[in-house]
């Protein structure tokens, strides 16, 4: 009877043990799920807005979005007399594109100015590739640039300033990203860093 007894309790102790032991491996898990997100930046998949653009690049060349598919495509809006921003974020777009090494041959960055009465062909060929030549600029007149930011849902607003340039722009900072298909796929806030980036768009080119 005795026997019997310690038996059971020896049975009993080692269920508890196996109940504890799961237990204490199931937080762990879900914690190491939540703190490996698969993006950085905001997955806006399925978005239904930003699904065509039609401009003239800085060669002079008309191109739409289609002309990229089979590359991940980051599109920013901004303007070449911008003081902080544009440059900043260029220049990390740069930064990210040779961390990923020769993958970053399968990427394109198009710069679409707000700004074309100041911003001409011959301005934005100059500024757009002296941050990284495979870097495209994209313009179009005054109505075509309203209508795509507005298709893109980007804010801008021109202001006046008292320096040479006579008048800066307020504009929406962050990026698009499209995948190889031509969807959008991620929005990437103003000042991610360009390590998040570079995993980012890897992750695009990996789907």
């Amino acid at each position: 009877m005795l026997a019997a007894s310690r038996l059971h309790a020896t049975k009993f102790l080692c269920l508890m043990m196996v109940c504890v032991s799961l237990f204490a491996c199931k937080p762990a898990a879900e914690k190491s799920a939540v703190s490996t997100p698969k993006t950085f930046a905001t997955d806006i998949t399925g978005a239904d807005f930003a699904q065509t653009l039609s401009l003239v690049d800085h060669t002079g060349k008309a191109v739409t979005l289609n002309d990229f598919k089979s590359k991940v495509v980051v599109l920013f809006f901004g303007y070449t007399h911008c003081p902080d921003v544009c440059p900043t974020t260029m220049s990390d777009l740069n930064v990210a594109l040779k961390k990923m090494g020769h993958q970053s041959n399968r990427v394109q960055v198009l710069f679409v100015t707000l700004d074309p009465l100041r911003d001409t062909q011959e301005v934005l060929a100059k500024y757009v590739p002296s941050f990284n030549e495979s870097f495209i600029g994209l313009r179009g007149d005054e109505q075509q640039t309203a209508e795509t930011a507005k298709n893109f849902k980007i804010f801008y607003s021109q202001q006046a300033d008292a320096g040479k340039s006579g008048y800066v722009i307020d504009h929406s900072a962050g990026l698009y990203a499209f995948d190889q298909l031509g969807k959008i796929r991620l929005y990437i806030g103003y000042g991610q860093k360009p390590d998040h980036i570079a995993h980012d768009l890897v992750t695009l080119l990996q789907d």
